[in-house]
């Protein structure tokens, strides 16, 4: 058992991080429930979003660091899309064994068919909230994984 207590933004981060958790668990039933009847879960949706909005082709490890997930899971989820589909491997110069993942023309519709979906949502779920405090939201989301990603690497 420890003695230590929180500092006010320690205890504030702390609040914050158990709120995402919760709302994480949302957002994906939430994106399941969007998605029904295209053939996408959340963790379809969440990978050929990370392809789609991509620069440039990348690999699974690419792909996996960048959304905060493993590359296991992230490769399970390829895998599937690829069997139908809706992703595609290219050879990769850089490295012979990592290839690069790309949306096939199938995966780009089935991708804007869910951002059809996507954008009514977003739109209802974002009335009555200011667009300036959603953007501070968002800043302050992205420097809390800077600092997790410099602190653990």
């Amino acid at each position: 058992m420890t003695n230590e207590h929180h500092t006010p933004a320690g205890a504030a981060l702390t609040g914050l991080v158990l709120e995402i958790f919760r709302l994480n668990g949302r957002l994906l039933a939430e994106g399941d429930r969007l998605m029904a009847g295209t053939g996408l879960t959340s963790a379809r949706w969440q990978v050929m979003g990370a392809i789609h909005f991509a620069s440039k082709p990348q690999t699974v490890s690419w792909l996996a660091r960048n959304m905060g997930l493993t590359r296991q899971a992230v490769q399970r989820v390829v895998n599937d899309l690829e069997g139908e589909g809706l992703v595609a491997f290219q050879e990769n110069p850089a490295h012979r064994r990592a290839q690069l993942v790309t949306l096939t023309q199938k995966g780009q519709a089935a991708y804007a068919g869910a951002d059809q979906r996507q954008v009514p949502w977003a739109n209802d779920l974002a009335e009555g909230f200011d667009a300036a405090e959603l953007e501070q939201a968002l800043e302050l989301l992205r420097g809390i994984r800077d600092r997790l990603e410099a602190v653990r690497g």
